[in-house]
């Protein structure tokens, strides 16, 4: 690989996504992007004893779909890069510990499926790993149990509230493949002192717009180069904010930018107030909806950008007063097709 300007790697050897699996909950199953999951649940508990063993079963089953799909077994894949917003990544480790597969943890909040993407996409370009794992997952009722309100509590859900996706997403990174990985670039660490935790578009909004602003210029690109440019879940609050703040910068993505977290739900018909969020919201979004059309000739996806975004919070930050810093990872992908 090689460094492109400051931030961004240009991955020389192009690995590819070879397979890739979406799994939503029922909500997730009502809403627009309905024909797109590869496989849906009525049961918010999936048949166990708690929301958190059944964000654990999604991702034991979104790996072990993409795995399917991809036509190996879980014996040919080298590494998988996993992670969740549950404290210690829970879902996790404990949903892929029977795969028998060398497990590197991630926490990267909402990015997750941005990092593992990339991480993945690192181990083979690399030569470390033939085959690499990506896999996330989130659980509405999980992730309000840890960050926010007890759903027993009732608590008023505030507009700029975003409503977290019960979603898994999994991809299976290789040489082989339809969809090549070209660039990446990973984000930093943007804070501007947001510490309202119903407000995460607001709070990941300046992390997007830094990644994609040091992108363009680092690639010397623009946002008319690129089919569309995916954000992970900023919502309708985050969508306008990051409109806004590149606009500054002289760069302007209105008609080109699509926000994961608009896109899954439709906002009014299933009241989910500002859009949706969590790290199942892009992961599903990515795996199922985005790569299906990239697949498809006929598709309107041929050479996108994918930031997901993230809030590096935890339950023992908000409590202590701490803002909520934000992050955005970039993966850029292209069809082999549309090569030349």
């Amino acid at each position: 690989m090689k460094r492109i300007g400051r931030y961004t790697l240009e991955l020389e050897t192009k690995p590819r996504i070879l397979a890739s699996a979406a799994l939503g909950g029922k909500k997730e199953s009502e809403g627009p992007l309905r024909q797109d999951f590869d496989q849906t649940f009525s049961d918010t508990m999936m048949g166990t004893s708690s929301w958190e063993q059944a964000e654990a079963i999604m991702q034991k089953e979104a790996l072990g779909l993409a795995i399917a799909k991809a036509g190996i077994t879980a014996e040919d894949v080298d590494l998988v890069f996993a992670g969740d917003l549950l404290n210690q990544c829970i879902s996790s480790t404990f949903g892929l510990r029977d795969f028998n597969i060398p497990f590197l943890g991630q926490y990267g909040a909402c990015s997750t499926m941005a990092q593992t993407l990339l991480m993945s996409s690192l181990m083979v370009e690399s030569g470390a790993a033939r085959i690499a794992a990506a896999v996330t997952s989130s659980h509405f009722c999980s992730a309000e149990r840890q960050f926010r309100l007890p759903l027993e509590y009732g608590g008023q859900r505030t507009p700029t509230a975003q409503w977290t996706a019960t979603a898994s997403g999994s991809a299976i990174v290789t040489n082989r493949g339809e969809i090549q990985i070209e660039h990446v670039m990973p984000g930093k660490i943007v804070d501007l002192g947001i510490k309202d935790a119903a407000n995460m578009g607001a709070a990941m909004a300046p992390a997007a717009a830094n990644s994609y602003a040091d992108y363009f210029k680092d690639t010397g690109t623009s946002p008319q180069d690129y089919d569309a440019i995916f954000t992970g879940d900023l919502g309708k609050v985050g969508s306008s904010l990051l409109e806004k703040l590149l606009l500054e910068e002289g760069i302007n993505i209105a008609g080109k930018h699509k926000d994961c977290g608009l896109m899954i739900y439709d906002l009014e018909g299933q009241d989910v107030h500002a859009g949706a969020s969590g790290c199942g919201c892009s992961a599903s979004v990515l795996c199922g909806h985005i790569l299906k059309n990239m697949r498809d000739k006929s598709g309107k996806y041929k050479n996108i950008l994918f930031a997901a975004t993230g809030a590096l919070m935890s339950p023992t930050s908000t409590q202590q007063g701490e803002s909520i810093p934000g992050i955005a990872h970039i993966v850029h992908l292209r069809t082999c097709q549309d090569l030349t």
